[in-house]
């Protein structure tokens, strides 16, 4: 495993979570037959998946008592990737889902929304700290993610 996959699964989750959306909707598909198969965007556990890890990034980020399960993050986004690939997604057309910038703005916007519905106050940091450790206690998968300092 390279330096950069170990120190740095979540971060590199986190840019694949912003990938793995609606950035491929616009892509053309060119494999025979593949015209049928959806957009990787409209896997609906595929995008669940990014905002995941989305969101654990953001609470990871905000909550100086939190940090986040690197090797655990980097499994879950390995498992995610394996998940599109089986669906018939190749890697080339999974590589510009996750550098499609819109997409990465849908999937951030979904964790915000998630957030906010759970009472973060994007302005206090503070405020994630207990949406984080209520994750960790329930052992979500969020909550699998991350881990008290």
């Amino acid at each position: 495993m390279n330096a950069i996959a170990v120190i740095s699964p979540l971060a590199r989750a986190a840019a694949l979570a912003a990938g793995l959306g609606a950035g491929l909707a616009a892509a053309t598909v060119s494999a025979a037959g593949a015209d049928a198969r959806p957009a990787l965007g409209e896997q609906a556990e595929i995008v669940g998946g990014l905002q995941v890890i989305a969101t654990a990034n953001m609470i990871r980020k905000k909550c100086p008592s939190i940090e986040a399960r690197m090797l655990t993050a980097y499994g879950y986004m390995q498992r995610l990737k394996t998940k599109a690939s089986r669906l018939g997604y190749p890697d080339a057309e999974i590589r510009a889902f996750v550098d499609d910038k819109a997409e990465k703005a849908r999937v951030e916007g979904a964790a915000r929304d998630w957030l906010a519905a759970r009472g973060v106050r994007f302005d206090e940091p503070q405020s994630y700290c207990p949406v984080g450790l209520a994750e960790i206690r329930s052992r979500t998968e969020i909550g699998r993610l991350l881990r008290t300092r």
